[in-house]
């Protein structure tokens, strides 16, 4: 299998299974509840796993939980634990009514503090960080290499992501080194105790030591949103190997979601909430957009693209009311998605299985992107299995008149009777 690495900027090949392959995707920062933006990387690591799973591989995925953050401190002042529980909650739920499982670790970073201290002195012990004022920073002109994960390589002046919380300090040695540790403020209501003095550590380090403590110091692959490129994931990058681990071999980074063309942002409150998404067009119809793009390219979230993919997915299900056909191939499929994870042809392979009637073939392809829901049938409610039946008796009488108009009862309440040489079968409208 090939997968395209941000850090070689081609397509590397995976291990040969069983591998194993070790994951990790970055999760959210809970202090609200999470975007369907957000949602992309949870699905896409989701999927990946299923596939690597039902392809003979040895899998292990870590999603983490950032319950330690500027951002969560700035939304509840004196009440951050109390969110991010509150949020973590939120999350969990949303994601589980994806209906794709979950990852095999969530760590909180809240649980991994004595291994983030211990990681912060090793990068001091090395040179690779310094002490000050009570906060701790990584000395980023002592790293060969800090900027190539990016392409930012020999940048003086690094501009930071406005989306970080990394505050100016008159005690860095260069503007470019970031906070491991920061002192505790007034008005945080979280802090622990360490060498340097009582505080929490930063964003960045957070996701080195979870990495390390559940995959080891060496693993396959790191996934998370194109926006973490820099300085996130070059941050950990620089810690890690600064700290002599190799840490991730292959870098995924998903496209954004775009609302009204612009990335989906809380910030800018562009936003649509998994948790309205799921409520407005139901997970089967989300999970079938999700396919409908490569994972590396961005996507536009409007109520046509929706329908659209409310229109395939329906399409997709009602090819399980026709009579299955042998025969088919299940190599196509295979090939698009070992082929860079290409779920937008995969999905064409399944449309032609569709069309041909393979409809195994169509069920075991479903069943990797959590839609095997779609090829079983919907038992109809018990008053319009009451109705079709007085329709049956109906025709039994050749009382059309009654029949039509039991028919029209049948559809108002969302359901449709096809007359089959048996009686009569009940599908969803």
């Amino acid at each position: 299998m090939r997968l395209y690495s941000t850090s070689q900027r081609d397509k590397v090949e995976l291990p040969p299974p069983p591998g194993p392959i070790r994951m990790y995707f970055c999760g959210p920062t809970v202090y609200q509840r999470i975007h369907v933006g957000n949602a992309r990387p949870f699905v896409i690591s989701m999927w990946l796993k299923r596939w690597l799973d039902a392809s003979g591989y040895d899998t292990v995925l870590v999603e983490n939980i950032t319950d330690i953050n500027d951002k969560i401190y700035n939304a509840a002042p004196g009440a951050s634990a109390e969110l991010a529980d509150q949020a973590t909650q939120w999350y969990v739920e949303d994601t589980d009514r994806l209906g794709l499982g979950r990852p095999d670790h969530e760590p909180r970073a809240s649980e991994t503090i004595d291994e983030i201290r211990a990681l912060i002195d090793e990068l001091i012990r090395r040179d690779l960080a310094y002490a000050a004022g009570g906060d701790v920073y990584f000395r980023v002109r002592n790293f060969d290499g800090y900027g190539r994960l990016s392409g930012r390589l020999g940048e003086e002046e690094v501009p930071l992501n406005p989306s970080v919380e990394e505050e100016p300090s008159a005690l860095k040695e260069d503007p470019r080194d970031f906070a491991l540790w920061k002192a505790h403020k007034e008005g945080e209501d979280t802090q622990w105790e360490s060498p340097w003095g009582r505080g929490r550590p930063g964003w960045h380090i957070e996701c080195s030591a979870m990495a390390e403590k559940f995959l080891g110091p060496a693993f396959e692959i790191h996934g998370g949103g194109l926006d973490l490129v820099f300085p996130h994931h070059e941050n950990e990058v620089a810690q890690s190997r600064g700290a002599g681990r190799e840490f991730a071999r292959t870098w995924m980074h998903n496209g954004m979601l775009r609302l009204a063309g612009e990335k989906m942002s809380k910030s800018l409150g562009n936003v649509i909430s998994l948790h309205e998404a799921l409520d407005r067009w139901g997970r089967e119809t989300l999970l079938v957009y999700f396919m409908t793009a490569h994972w590396r390219k961005p996507m536009d979230l409007s109520s046509e693209v929706m329908e659209q993919a409310a229109s395939q997915t329906e399409t997709l299900r009602n090819a399980f009311r026709s009579k299955p056909q042998a025969g088919g191939d299940w190599t196509p499929f295979a090939e698009a998605l070992d082929d860079d994870f290409d779920t937008p042809k995969a999905l064409a392979v399944m449309h032609d299985w569709r069309r041909a009637g393979h409809l195994d073939l169509l069920r075991r392809g479903l069943d990797v992107f959590g839609l095997a829901s779609l090829a079983k049938e919907q038992a109809a409610p018990a008053e319009v299995v009451q109705l079709a039946e007085k329709r049956r008796q109906a025709r039994l009488r050749r009382e059309f008149g009654e029949s039509d108009s039991l028919r029209a009862e049948i559809e108002a309440a969302g359901w449709e009777v096809r007359d089959v040489e048996d009686g009569y079968q009940l599908v969803p409208r």
